[in-house]
C-alpha cells in the first residue's frame, strides 16, 4: 500500500510520561510521522508548525508528493496544491482552549514566520463578520463576545445598518444583527506551507518528497506492550519509536498498517471562486451561519462555500488519488449560491471562475484526532481536522509537538484527544458515518447547552434503559452510551434509527418525539423543562430520588503490586484497609488533574464474579464517569506501562449497573431492601460493603454526588431490574422519584462537587481547584505530580477556581466573562441553576490582572460582574460551597 504522508522522525528511545523532563527533553529522543497530501491540506497544514515546534529534535520528514518538488533535489520544501482550503481564520469559538489555539496559530501566520523567514504567508487582516438572521443567533455571537473580552479580542455587536455602512454589497433587510471581528483574516494555505517548510528547514529538519510509505513496524516489548518499530517506504525502512498520522482521509488506512482504528470518514468539499466583483475590495470575510454559506475575500473576488445536509461520502477513498480534485456536484452545491446570493445579490450577476471540490476527512464530533492512539505505543494522531486545519494548524502542531516530547501538551486538549472516543466507537461504521455526516450537516448550527446528537444512537444501553424509558426518560448520549438526562410527565420518548435528516432517499421521521423535546430546549434562556429539573432537584432535597448512573467506568485494579500502583496513580492515601471508599484525583507530572473518581480497597472475592472478582494480593475497585471512563482507562494503562507495575486492570463497565439513591430518606428506603444495618455507626460515609437487596447480591457504597445521604448499589446486570423495581417500591409511600443528569449537574453544583473537564482539567491543578484535600501531602508517599504540586504551593497560587452566585435568577452556561472591581479577571467554566438556594450559581478560575498571587483575601476583597452576552450582572463570590458549607447533610444530620 501506498500512503501519501509526511513522516518526521526522531531517532533515539522515546521518553515515558513518567520520566524526568531535565536530561531527555534535551535529547534528541523523539520522532514522528507527518502527511502532506491532496486538494485541501488540513491535515497536511498541522505538521508543519508540529516541525517547525520541535526546534531542538532532528527530524526527517518523508512525503509522497507524487511528483517533484518546486526547486528540484532530494531535500526541499513540500510543494502545496495550486487550489487548497480557504485559509480563513476567525479567533473566536464557543471554547477557551480553541480560542487560545487559533491565537497561537494567527501569531504565527501574521508575525513569527514572516520574521523569521523574511517571507508572506499571504496573511491579510480584513476582519470577520458574522450575520445573525435572528436573536438566538445573535446571543450566540454575544456570548462568543463576552469570552473574546477575557483574550483581548476586539469585537462588535452592529446593527443592520452599521453591518451596511461596512458592507455596502450586502443585503441587511433579513438581518437581525451582526457581530464583526476587526482583526479576523485569510492566509494562503500554499504560502503558508512553504514559508513553514522552510522555516523548518532551517532549523534542522529533512523534507524527503515521493517517499511512499508502505508499511510500519509494531513490535511487543517484554511487558506485551505493543510499541511503534519502525516506517517502511518504497525507498527503505526508518527506524523510530514514534509516528504522527496526519495523513487526512487516508488516515484510516494508514492506522490499518499499525492496527490503529481512526474514526474518520471521508466526504467530498468545496468552494467556488467568483469573476472579479466591483468594489469587493477590502470587505470582510462572512460566516451567514444561518445560510450555511461562507464568503472569503479572494482579491477582488470572493470564494464561496458551506456546510449542506446531503454531502457526497467518497465511499472508497483511492491510494492513487494525488493533487487532484472532483467535478463539482452542482445540484448539490446549489444551495450555497442561493444563500450566497441572498446575502450579496451582486453576485447573482458575477460568474464563477473556478471550483474547487476535494476530499476532506470529518469526525463523529467534528473535532481533530490528536495524541497518541491506545492501541499502539508511539503511534500519534493529527487528523481529521474537518476542514479546520489551517486555522488550527498552528495551535495544534504546537500542543501535539509538546505533547509527543514531554507525554502530554501543555493545554486542555481533551477535546480533540482519541482517549475521548469509547475504543468500541472508534471501528464501528455506522457510528462513524451518522454521527460524522449529523456533525458535517449541522457544523453551522446554533451551539445550544443542551442540544443531543439524533445519530449514531442505542449504540450502548446500560440494564435500566428499557424500564425508564417507559416512564417518559429523555436520554442523553455520552460516547456511545444512553444515560437518563430528565423523565418528561408526557410519556416515552425514545430515540428513533437515524434518519440523515432527510438526505440520500431517507424519510424524515414525523411526530418525533425525541426531536421535539430537544427542540424545545434551543435557547439560551431557562429551557421550557426548567420547572421539571427543579422538582426532580426539590425531590432529592427534601426526600429522595434514584438515579440510574450505570453507564459509569467501573475498573478492578488487582495484582501484588496493586497498591505500589495506586499509592503512585492517586494523589488522595487510598491504602486503607477493605471496605473503605475514597474521592481522589489523578495527576499527571504537571499536577494537572486528569481525573476525579472514587477507590474503593476490596478483599478477594469469587473466579469469574463482576461485583467481587478473585485476585492475588491486593485490590482497588475504581468508579469513574462514563463519559471519560477510555480517558482514564488509558491514562492508567499508560502509566501502569511506563512504571511496569506488575498489576492487572479490568473492565466490568458493562457486567455491572450502577444506582445512587439520594435524599433524607435514602436510609428509611434503603433498610427495608438491603440486609444490612444503614445507620451511621454500623454504614458511616465513605465506606462499602457487599449486602443483599431483593434477594440479589450487590456492592452498597455510601457517597454522594448531589451532597445529600445517599448510598449507591453496585449491582451485576442480569439483577438491576429487580433491585430497581424493589427499590421503587420500597420508595413509593415515601414520595421516590426518578431524577436524571440534568439535576445532578444543578445539585452537584450547587454543592460545590467538581465536573471533571467542566471546572476540572488536566491544566488545572488541585491547589487552583481547591482539591488540596485529595493530595496527601502530608504524608512521604510519591505521587505522580507530587512535585509539581509541592513546587505550586510554595510558589503560591496565581489562579483560583471561585464560587459565583448571582441574585438575578439569570441563566448561565458557561462561557461567561467575569469582572472585578472593573476588569476582566477570568471566565466561567460551568454554570446552572441552585433551586434550593434559588439562585444562578457559576464557577471560574480568575487571576490577578498585577500577575500577583490569588489568595482567599484577594477573592473576598473584590466586587464582581458575570458578564452574560454583553450584559453584566452583580455576582458574589464564595470561597465555601452557598448550600450544607458544614456538610451535614451527607453524613446524615438534617
Amino acid at each position: 500500500m501506498r500512503m501519501r504522508m509526511g513522516l518526521f522522525v526522531l531517532p533515539g528511545k522515546q521518553q515515558s510520561h513518567e520520566e524526568g523532563d531535565k536530561e531527555g527533553d534535551k535529547e534528541g529522543d523523539k520522532e514522528g510521522d507527518k502527511e502532506y497530501p491532496k486538494r485541501t491540506q488540513p491535515d497536511g497544514f498541522v505538521a508543519f508548525p508540529q516541525i517547525h515546534e520541535m526546534e531542538h529534535e532532528p527530524r526527517r520528514v518523508a512525503q509522497d508528493a507524487r511528483g517533484p518538488s518546486p526547486g528540484g533535489g532530494e531535500v526541499t520544501e513540500p510543494r502545496c496544491h495550486p487550489v487548497s482550503p480557504a485559509g480563513l481564520l476567525w479567533q473566536l469559538r464557543p471554547s477557551d482552549v480553541e480560542v487560545e489555539l487559533l491565537a497561537h496559530t494567527r501569531d504565527v501566520v501574521s508575525r513569527d514566520l514572516p520574521a523569521e523567514t523574511g517571507l508572506h504567508t499571504g496573511w491579510v487582516e480584513n476582519g470577520g463578520l458574522f450575520i445573525a438572521s435572528n436573536k438566538q443567533r445573535l446571543d450566540e455571537y454575544k456570548r462568543l463576545m463576552s469570552l473574546g473580552k477575557v483574550y483581548g479580542v476586539e469585537s462588535h455587536v452592529l446593527t443592520p445598518a452599521q453591518t451596511k455602512d461596512l458592507y455596502p454589497l450586502m443585503n441587511v433587510d433579513d438581518l437581525y444583527g451582526t457581530l464583526y471581528v476587526p482583526k479576523d483574516g485569510t492566509m494562503d494555505p500554499a504560502g503558508t506551507c512553504s514559508t513553514l517548510a522552510r522555516a523548518a528547514t532551517a532549523r534542522g529538519a529533512t523534507i524527503i518528497e515521493n517517499c511512499p510509505v508502505t508499511g510500519i513496524q509494531v513490535r511487543t516489548d517484554d511487558f506485551g506492550v505493543k510499541r511503534v518499530h519502525a516506517v517502511e517506504t518504497a525507498h527503505g525502512t526508518i527506524q523510530t519509536p514514534c509516528v504522527v498520522n496526519c495523513a487526512g482521509v487516508w488516515a484510516r488506512a494508514l492506522g490499518r498498517l499499525a492496527g490503529v482504528h481512526v474514526p474518520l470518514v471521508a466526504m467530498h468539499h468545496a468552494y467556488v471562486v467568483t469573476e472579479r466583483i466591483e468594489g469587493i475590495q477590502n470587505m470582510p470575510n462572512v460566516r451567514d451561519h444561518d445560510a450555511s454559506v461562507y464568503l472569503r475575500l479572494q482579491g477582488d473576488a470572493l470564494s464561496v462555500g458551506g456546510y449542506e445536509s446531503n454531502p457526497i461520502f467518497w465511499e472508497e477513498v483511492s491510494e492513487k488519488f494525488a493533487f487532484g480534485l472532483f467535478d463539482l456536484d452542482w445540484d448539490v452545491f446549489m444551495q450555497h449560491i442561493e444563500g450566497a446570493v441572498n446575502r450579496v445579490p451582486v453576485l447573482e450577476k458575477t460568474g464563477i471562475k473556478s471550483t474547487v471540490c476535494g476530499p476532506e476527512s470529518f469526525t463523529a464530533d467534528h473535532k481533530p484526532l490528536m495524541g497518541e492512539a491506545p492501541e499502539v505505543r508511539g503511534f500519534f494522531l493529527g487528523c481529521g481536522f474537518n476542514s479546520a486545519g489551517m486555522m488550527l494548524g498552528g495551535g495544534c502542531g504546537r500542543e501535539l509537538a509538546h505533547w509527543i516530547i514531554h507525554g502530554r501538551p501543555e493545554k486542555d486538549m481533551y477535546g480533540y484527544d482519541i482517549r475521548r472516543f469509547h475504543h468500541s466507537l472508534t471501528d464501528n461504521n455506522r457510528w462513524m458515518r451518522e454521527r460524522s455526516h449529523e456533525s458535517y450537516a449541522k457544523n453551522y448550527s446554533v451551539v445550544f447547552p443542551h442540544d443531543e446528537p439524533l445519530a449514531g444512537r442505542n449504540v450502548r444501553k446500560d440494564p435500566l434503559h428499557e424500564e425508564l424509558l417507559r416512564q417518559g426518560c429523555v436520554f442523553q448520549e455520552r460516547h456511545g452510551w444512553e444515560r437518563p438526562g430528565w423523565f418528561s410527565p408526557g410519556g416515552a420518548a425514545p430515540v428513533l434509527d437515524y434518519d440523515y435528516y432527510g438526505a440520500y432517499g431517507h424519510e424524515r421521521h414525523r411526530d418525533y418525539t425525541y426531536n421535539r423535546l430537544l427542540g424545545d430546549e434551543y435557547t439560551f434562556d431557562f429551557p421550557p423543562h426548567h420547572d421539571i429539573i427543579k422538582k426532580e432537584c426539590l425531590t432529592c432535597r427534601n426526600a429522595l430520588t434514584l438515579f440510574d448512573m450505570s453507564y459509569f467506568g467501573k475498573f478492578y485494579l488487582v495484582g501484588p503490586e496493586a497498591t505500589k500502583a495506586a499509592d503512585w496513580l492517586f494523589s488522595a492515601d487510598v491504602s486503607k484497609a477493605p471496605g473503605s471508599t475514597v474521592y481522589t484525583c489523578m495527576r499527571n507530572r504537571q499536577g494537572g488533574v486528569e481525573s476525579d473518581l472514587t477507590v474503593s480497597r476490596i478483599s478477594p472475592g469469587t473466579p469469574g464474579s463482576p461485583l467481587a472478582p478473585a485476585f492475588e494480593g491486593d485490590g482497588y475497585y475504581l468508579a469513574i464517569g462514563g463519559a471519560v471512563a477510555q480517558h482514564n482507562w488509558s491514562h492508567i494503562t499508560t502509566v501502569l506501562q511506563d512504571m511496569k507495575f506488575q498489576c492487572q486492570l479490568l473492565d466490568c463497565s458493562e457486567e455491572l449497573g450502577m444506582m445512587s439513591i439520594q435524599g433524607p430518606l435514602s436510609r428509611a428506603v434503603l433498610q427495608e431492601v438491603l440486609d444490612t444495618d444503614l445507620s451511621n455507626e454500623a454504614f458511616p460515609f465513605s465506606t462499602h460493603k457487599i449486602t443483599t437487596a431483593a434477594g440479589c447480591q450487590v456492592r452498597a457504597m455510601r457517597l454522594s454526588f448531589v451532597g445529600e445521604m445517599g448510598w449507591e448499589l453496585h449491582v451485576p446486570r442480569a439483577d438491576c431490574v429487580k433491585v430497581y423495581r424493589a427499590v421503587m417500591q420500597a420508595g413509593a409511600r415515601h414520595g421516590i422519584a426518578n431524577a436524571g443528569y440534568r439535576a445532578i449537574d444543578s445539585l452537584s453544583i450547587e454543592k460545590g462537587y467538581r465536573h471533571w473537564h467542566a471546572d476540572l482539567r488536566p491544566d488545572d491543578t488541585p491547589l487552583e481547584a481547591g482539591l488540596a484535600f485529595t493530595c496527601k501531602l502530608k504524608s512521604s508517599i510519591p505521587f505522580l505530580g507530587r512535585e509539581a504540586v509541592e513546587a505550586q504551593k510554595a510558589k503560591g497560587i496565581f489562579r483560583r477556581l471561585v464560587c459565583f452566585t448571582t441574585e438575578q435568577k439569570v441563566p448561565m452556561f458557561g462561557l461567561e466573562a467575569v469582572w472585578r472591581d472593573g476588569q476582566v479577571v477570568g471566565h466561567i467554566r460551568r454554570a446552572d441553576f441552585g433551586f434550593a438556594i434559588d439562585k444562578t450559581i457559576a464557577y471560574g478560575y480568575i487571576r490577578d490582572p498585577a500577575g500577583g498571587p490569588v489568595s482567599l483575601d484577594f477573592v473576598k476583597s473584590g466586587s464582581y460582574e458575570l458578564e452574560r452576552m454583553g450584559v453584566t450582572f452583580p455576582a458574589r463570590a464564595h470561597t465555601k460551597s452557598p448550600f450544607d458549607p458544614d456538610n451535614k447533610r451527607v453524613k446524615g444530620f438534617y
